[in-house]
C-alpha cells in the first residue's frame, strides 16, 4: 500500500510474509498465492506491498538464477503485489517447532550472515518494482548479547562496513539504493535505540542504519519521542520502522493476571519481559521465567516481546502498547517530512497465539492480517497522508 506523504513523497505500507514460513521459492510462492493475495483482496485494492522473508536456501537460489528471480518478479506482478523491504533478521527455520535463540544465528561475527545480507540486497535491487529505486533490509542487532565479546564486536563492524561497500556497489551497478536497518531487540547487543547510537557511529556507513521495531520499543518501555530525539542527534537514519504491539501487563503482581499472562507462554519464540524500576531496566529472556518465579520485581507493569495483532488487544487484565506505536507512527511519518518510508506490519505470532485466539484456517488468518493493515491504514490517513491507488 502506498502513501502520499504531506511532502509530495512516498510512503509504502507492507505486511511481512514472516508470517507464513516457507525454506524454498516454491514455498514463497505458495504464499503469494495462498496468503498475501487474499489479503489484498479483502482490503479492495488493486496493489499490497509485503515485506518478504526469504530463508537463505531461498536467497541463494534467487541469487544464482536469474530465471527463478524473473519468475518470482513476475509472480508478484501477476498478483497485485510489490517489494520494496525485505526481513533479513531470521535467517533459517523459522517456521521450526522451537525457535527461540535459534533466530540469533549466525550473527554478525559470522561471515554467512554478510554473504546472506548481501544476496538479499541483490534479489531486493531486482523486486524493486519499476517506478521505485529505493529498499531496505532489517537485520539482528549484531548479536545475542551472551555471544559477544570485542572480538566478535569488532568483527561484526567490519562485516557491515564491508556490506555498506557492496551496497555502494550494487547502487553503481543497478541504480537501486539498498539500506540495512539494525533492529534493536531486548537481550542483543543492541537492546535500545540508544544502544545503537555507539555501533552505527564506529560502523560510520550512510547506508546502515536502525530497524525502529514498535513492539521491542515498548518492551523496553522507551519513550517513542526521546528515542527518535536520541537518533536525529546522532545521525542515525531510520531505515524502516515495523508496526508492531506488546502484551502489556499492569498489575503484574495479582494472581490472575500471571495466570493470563502464562497463557502467553509457549514453546517456540521467546518472549523477552521487562520492568522498568527505579534502578533502570530489569527482565528475563523468556516469560515462563517471569511468570512462575520471583525473578522479576512486579510492582511496576510488566511488558512482553511478544507481538500481538494490531487490531485486537488481549482481554482484560492484559492489554497492548498500541500506544506505543501510535506515538512513534506520529514522529515517523506525522512531520513535515517522514523520517522513514518504509513501514511493516510484523505479528509473526498468530500461531503461537493461546488457542483461543489462534487463527484455524486461512481465511481466519487473512481476515486478521487484512484487519491490521486496515487499522495502519487508518493511523496513517488521520496523519494527513493519502492512500494512493
Amino acid at each position: 500500500m502506498r502513501f502520499r506523504h504531506t511532502d509530495g513523497s512516498v510512503v509504502h505500507l507492507a505486511y511481512c510474509t514472516n508470517v507464513h514460513p516457507a525454506e524454498t521459492l516454491d514455498g514463497v510462492l505458495a504464499q503469494l498465492r495462498d496468503h498475501c493475495e487474499p489479503v489484498r483482496r479483502r482490503l479492495g485494492r488493486d496493489r499490497l506491498g509485503i515485506g518478504l522473508w526469504l530463508a537463505a536456501g531461498a536467497a541463494r537460489a534467487l541469487d544464482a538464477d536469474p530465471g527463478a528471480l524473473r519468475t518470482l518478479r513476475a509472480e508478484l506482478d501477476r498478483r497485485g503485489l510489490e517489494v520494496v523491504t525485505l526481513n533479513g533478521f531470521p535467517y533459517e527455520g523459522f517456521g521450526a517447532e522451537e525457535v527461540k535463540h535459534r533466530v540469533y544465528r549466525p550473527d554478525w561475527a559470522d561471515p554467512e550472515r554478510l554473504e546472506h545480507t548481501a544476496a538479499l540486497a541483490r534479489v531486493l535491487a531486482t523486486l524493486l518494482p519499476d517506478d521505485v529505486t529505493e529498499g531496505s533490509i532489517s537485520t539482528l542487532p549484531l548479536a545475542w548479547r551472551t555471544a559477544a565479546d570485542e572480538r566478535r564486536t569488532g568483527t561484526a563492524h567490519a562485516a557491515l562496513r564491508t556490506l555498506g561497500e557492496r551496497l555502494d556497489a550494487l547502487e553503481d551497478l543497478t541504480g537501486r539504493s539498498i539500506r540495512i536497518g539494525l533492529e534493536p531487540e531486548p537481550g542483543c547487543v543492541v537492546e535500545t535505540t540508544r544502544d545503537a547510537v555507539a555501533p552505527l557511529t564506529e560502523i560510520g556507513h550512510h547506508r546502515i542504519g536502525i530497524c525502529v521495531d514498535t513492539c521491542h520499543l515498548a518492551t523496553s518501555f522507551e519513550d517513542p519521542d526521546t528515542a527518535l530525539d536520541t537518533l536525529a542527534r546522532a545521525h542515525v537514519p531510520v531505515v524502516k520502522s515495523q508496526l508492531s504491539a506488546a502484551l502489556h501487563a499492569e498489575h503484574p503482581h495479582l494472581p490472575e493476571v500471571r495466570r493470563a499472562l502464562a497463557a502467553f507462554a509457549e514453546p517456540r519464540f521467546l518472549h523477552q519481559t521487562r520492568t522498568a524500576t527505579a534502578a533502570g531496566l530489569r527482565g528475563t529472556d523468556d516469560l515462563d521465567e517471569a511468570v512462575t518465579g520471583d525473578v522479576l520485581p512486579d510492582g511496576a507493569p510488566w511488558r512482553a516481546h511478544f507481538h500481538v495483532p494490531l487490531h485486537a488487544a488481549p482481554a482484560a487484565p492484559l492489554t497492548s502498547t498500541l500506544p506505543v506505536l501510535e506515538t512513534a507512527l506520529t514522529r515517523l511519518v506525522g512531520g513535515p517530512r517522514p523520517l522513514t518510508r518504509h513501514l511493516e506490519v510484523e505479528t509473526y505470532t498468530w500461531q503461537a497465539l493461546p488457542a483461543g485466539l489462534r487463527p484455524r484456517t486461512r481465511t481466519q488468518l487473512a481476515d486478521g492480517i487484512a484487519a491490521e493493515l486496515a487499522l495502519a491504514r487508518d493511523l496513517l490517513t488521520d496523519l494527513g497522508l493519502k492512500e494512493l491507488p
